[in-house]
């Protein structure tokens, strides 16, 4: 009578052994504490070593939002060799934090996720402001006269 089609399902391709690798130092970074504003501890750095096989190609690297901003290498990392990728977090969002960055690349995990975090002090917040003192104005002196008009 009728006859059923049965659709061919998809295979999923085995994974290239050689296949280019990361191999994080570490992928989560921890900024601790740090002051508003201080750039020198803004950024810090993602250090990886390719594993694989094959030279590893990041095409991107992408942050969280705005405030998360990193630098990939551009050139291929050839097997056995090392990189690092880079990372801005706008040091003068305080309050803590956690973001993430997303790195696409040709590796057996193609898209891998670093984590940064840390907590933003301002050393000013909570102080009452010093009210500016205005001293007491110096009369005008008109070329002849004497201050007081004597």
């Amino acid at each position: 009578m009728f006859a059923i089609a049965q659709e061919a399902q998809p295979q999923t391709p085995a994974p290239d052994p050689n296949a280019a690798e990361f191999k994080w130092e570490s992928t989560t970074i921890d900024y601790g504490t740090v002051t508003k504003g201080d750039e020198n501890n803004s950024t810090r750095m993602f250090k990886f070593t390719n594993t694989g096989k094959s030279p590893l190609i990041i095409s991107g690297c992408h942050g969280s939002c705005g405030c998360t901003v990193p630098t990939c290498p551009t050139e291929a990392i050839l097997p056995g060799k090392s990189g690092e990728i880079k990372v801005h977090y706008d040091i003068n969002r305080v309050g803590p934090f956690t973001k993430t960055v997303t790195v696409s690349s040709n590796a057996k995990n193609a898209n891998e996720t670093l984590k940064i975090q840390g907590t933003v002090n301002d050393p000013n917040a909570g102080q009452t402001p010093v009210p500016q003192t205005n001293p007491t104005p110096t009369p005008a002196v008109t070329p002849g006269k004497t201050p007081g008009g004597k």
